[in-house]
This record gives C-alpha cells, sequence and structure tokens, in this order.
C-alpha cells in the first residue's frame, strides 16, 4: 500500500510558477514510477507528466512540453512536478499516482494522492 500527499497548489498569474511535492509513505518508493495527473471542472483526468523508477526516463504531456518538469528523489520519497509559464488553462485539481508501469493512462495507475488545487489567473 503507498500513500501520496500532494502539496505546493495555490493562485498564481498567468505567467508565474509552481513547484508541487508529492511525498510517498512506501519504503518501496523507489520502485514506483511515479505520475502527475490533472483534471479541470467537467473534464476528465488528463496526463501531465511521468517518471520512471529510477527518474532515468521521463514524458510529459505536449500542452506542457517545455514549461513543465517531473522530477524525483528517491532518498526523500518525493517526486516533484515544476510548472513554469503557467497559463488559464493550467488551472486544474493535481494529482500524483503510482504504478509499476511508466504509462500516460490513469488506469494504469494503482494509487493516488488527495490532489492540490492550482489556479492561473488571467
Amino acid at each position: 500500500q503507498v500513500q501520496l500527499v500532494e502539496s505546493g497548489g495555490g493562485l498564481v498569474q498567468a505567467g508565474g510558477s509552481l513547484r508541487l511535492s508529492c511525498v510517498a509513505s512506501a519504503r518501496t518508493f523507489s520502485r514506483y514510477d511515479m505520475g502527475w495527473f490533472r483534471q479541470a471542472p467537467g473534464k476528465e483526468r488528463e496526463f501531465v507528466a511521468a517518471t520512471s523508477w529510477s527518474g532515468a526516463r521521463t514524458a510529459h504531456a505536449d500542452s506542457v512540453k517545455g514549461r513543465f518538469t517531473i522530477s524525483r528523489d528517491n532518498a526523500k520519497n518525493t517526486v516533484y512536478l515544476q510548472m513554469n509559464s503557467l497559463k488559464p488553462e493550467d488551472t486544474a485539481v493535481y494529482y500524483c499516482a503510482a504504478s509499476n508501469n511508466l504509462g500516460v493512462v490513469a488506469r494504469e495507475y494503482d494509487y493516488w494522492g488527495q490532489g492540490t488545487q492550482v489556479t492561473v489567473s488571467s
């Protein structure tokens, strides 16, 4: 069982930056591939970024490529999402998730955090 707790969300103006953090409870954190997803009101949950268990491989959605960066620190059981050049359309609840497979589809992830709200004002 893996418990995930996100933090770092908030209200920011367009063009600003935020860094989200997700801390995992499991001692086996380093074995899991990790992902970030987001869900805006009235929309389906969508993939944002993912990293392999070692951090050697990453993937980012086209909509955030060049602006967002996923990273992890296995010594701290933490995965990060650095978000720069934020746009109003980035407004959503952001979730981190853990999986045994590096994937871009939500159903491939077994454990989920409670989410953190990111609001970008224009």
